[in-house]
């Protein structure tokens, strides 16, 4: 039985896991670095920065305290950006139980190793079995699981006792959790997305509508899929709700940070000001330059992704960038999908 349960940090998507958590009837500490965000949540009950005109559950218990936050946690969710990962998980190595259930929810490759989540936090804290590590993802909009509407995600963890823990934990009448035992796959399926979203907004913020958009997310599935495959994952992954489940929700909807930010730079706003306005990670602007490397580095073919790269870190316009996608040589649909996909699917 899980007793006493920590989410880390209290941004808009830690707070609804946190919220889903004490509707499950358990004791949750939220831990923030901000003294201020930390007072609102104990006295006020809300995280008016992050999701306002929402009232918490007085189960919520906000820390600046990583100590108190994680010591004799048997449960620990890590809502950390991608960038912080590392330095986290480093901080709390001193005080986390080896036999807790570690579940991240973050969809971000480490930009210096190009390492996935689980990968970071299994070199902080070698005194934790890897296979116990648990990643969530999944279409998922924070202000949407606060309000209490149906939403559906995914748990993957190598050892399947581990993600049923998370699936445990984590399910009940209007978060439904499903598990999966490709890590890899859900992780780099829930990063990637964000890449494409960037360039849903894009597009809708120039105006090339449904046609547009509904081939930007089907080719950009294909990228994913190609390198995510190529990186050891399975392909029915990029089918399940990490995959297109996760691209259809990112890219359509106005919650979606990343699609808002690509809509802001079809405007014309330079990215320095669009991150600065957000005033939220953006984990797709890093994550495209994570992929342009890795693409790279996997020698794998992502037209979408190297457009988006120069828009965002080489100055190239979105109009041009559109027309070299729409220019490309000629191909095949068919051989741009992974072929065992092609023969998995045709079982």
């Amino acid at each position: 039985m899980t007793n006493k349960v920590s989410v880390l940090v209290a941004g808009s998507w830690g707070t609804a896991l946190a919220s889903v958590l004490a509707d499950n009837g358990k004791q949750v500490l939220l831990w923030s670095r901000n003294e201020e965000q930390v007072k609102e949540i104990n006295e006020k009950h809300s995280n008016s920065r992050f999701l306002p005109n929402f009232e918490l559950s007085p189960l919520i218990v906000a820390t600046n305290s990583l100590q108190e936050a994680v010591e004799d946690a048997d449960a620990i969710i890590l809502v950390v950006p991608s960038s912080g990962m590392r330095d986290v998980a480093s901080q709390i190595r001193p005080y986390v139980k080896k036999d807790a259930l570690l579940i991240h929810a973050t969809k971000g490759f480490e930009m210096s190793t190009l390492k996935r989540m689980t990968e970071v936090l299994a070199d902080e804290l070698p005194e934790m079995d890897a296979k116990r590590l648990v990643v969530l993802s999944g279409p998922s909009h924070a202000e949407e699981v606060v309000q209490k509407r149906p939403t559906t995600v995914v748990v993957a963890a190598e050892d399947l006792e581990a993600a049923e823990a998370a699936q445990d934990l984590m399910i009940n009448a209007y978060f439904r959790v499903y598990t999966n035992p490709d890590v890899a796959g859900v992780e780099v399926a829930g990063a990637l997305k964000n890449i494409i979203a960037l360039g849903a907004g894009l597009t809708d913020g120039l105006g090339f509508g449904d046609n547009a958009k509904a081939a930007l997310m089907t080719r950009g599935l294909a990228e994913i899929a190609r390198l995510g495959t190529t990186m050891g994952a399975n392909p029915l992954t990029f089918a399940g709700l990490a995959g297109i489940g996760d691209l259809i929700a990112t890219c359509t909807s106005q919650h979606s940070r990343n699609w808002r930010a690509g809509n802001k730079l079809a405007k014309g706003m330079p990215l320095e000001d669009v991150l600065k306005e957000m005033g939220m990670v953006v984990e797709g602007v890093k994550t495209t330059k994570a992929a342009y490397e890795l693409s790279s580095r996997y020698d794998v073919t992502m037209p979408i992704t190297n457009e988006l790269y120069l828009v965002l870190f080489a100055g190239k316009s979105p109009q041009l960038a559109a027309q070299d996608l729409m220019g490309r040589v000629r191909t095949h649909e068919i051989e741009e999908v992974p072929l065992e996909l092609i023969t998995k699917v045709s079982k």
